[in-house]
């Protein structure tokens, strides 16, 4: 069955009339009967009772009106669905990133929920070293990470720079100085995430390459719990200063220079070079681009 001949066929059990169904359809009254015959050949029963004055239905008719009805209303509501993913006026963006990297997500996120309300952003959290392979799977969209991936198929866009400092309590000793060594760091009670990652990976190397020790006493699951532990005073922590700008700006942690932990890291916005995207996805990496462009 065709959706035209159903919606002929709606109009003329509706007005009751096929010349009057014509004229609504802008279709010729020929049409429209054609229309009505190729359903009763396709269900072998006739849908009107041609001895009825007023167009009545059949027994079989009015069970194919309520049928029919239904499938109109669920096609209308598709194409709806649809020119609203279009209008990106719904969908859903699935990004993923670790802990540190969200923070550089942000205000990227916040600006397109402005602009597209309805549309569920999914960041989920991914270990930096799994992006590219989800991301060639197809099982997220973006993947934010601190260095360009190896891969062929992926291409990134620069979010901004970030570097890793030592945060401490304002009370800390070294809250006051203007640098401090890996050395001096070391001595601390250290506060690390027990999550492995490329910084801490980093972090670790650069303590052996400099046959220093550091004194990881405590180890927590999450950003939030590190930083609220070195609000506490319990210790000190090395991680990226973004991951910290709130608290350094309202002087609840103290974020102090670290020389040899100087370079700095560059967040990127990984993407697939080929391949189509969503259209809530694509509005959201034209999005970054024009804003870094900017």
């Amino acid at each position: 069955m065709q959706l035209p001949d159903l919606h002929a066929f709606v109009t003329v059990a509706r007005e009751r009339s096929f010349s009057v169904a014509a004229r609504r359809l802008h279709r010729t009254q020929p049409a429209v009967s054609q229309a009505i015959r190729r359903l009763e050949d396709e269900l072998g029963d006739r849908l009107f009772d041609r001895t009825s004055r007023n167009g009545a239905l059949t027994e079989a008719g009015t069970l194919l009106l309520d049928h029919a009805q239904r499938i109109l209303r669920m096609t209308s509501e598709a194409e709806a669905a649809v020119r609203e993913l279009q209008q990106v006026r719904r969908g859903r963006v699935v990004i993923g990133a670790n802990e540190a990297a969200v923070h550089s997500l942000l205000p990227f996120v916040r600006d397109y929920t402005a602009g597209h309300p309805q549309v569920s952003i999914d960041v989920r959290r991914v270990p930096s070293r799994r992006i590219a392979t989800e991301l060639l799977d197809r099982s997220i969209d973006f993947g934010v990470m601190t260095f360009q991936p190896d891969e062929r198929g992926l291409q990134s866009i620069a979010l901004g720079g970030d570097e890793l400092v030592m945060l401490a309590h304002p009370q800390h000793p070294l809250a006051a100085r203007k640098r401090v060594s890996i050395g001096e760091v070391g001595r601390q009670v250290v506060i690390a995430h027990n999550d492995p990652s490329p910084t801490r990976d980093r972090v670790l190397r650069l303590y052996e390459r400099k046959h220093a020790a550091i004194n990881i006493q405590v180890s927590l699951p999450s950003l939030d719990g590190i930083k609220r532990a070195v609000e506490m005073g319990v210790g000190v922590a090395v991680l990226p200063r973004r991951c910290a700008l709130t608290e350094i700006e309202r002087g609840s942690l103290v974020a102090v220079k670290v020389p040899e932990l100087k370079a700095s890291r560059v967040v990127r916005f990984v993407f697939r070079r080929t391949g189509e995207l969503s259209h809530a996805a694509a509005a959201f990496l034209q999005l970054v681009r024009t804003e870094r462009s900017g």
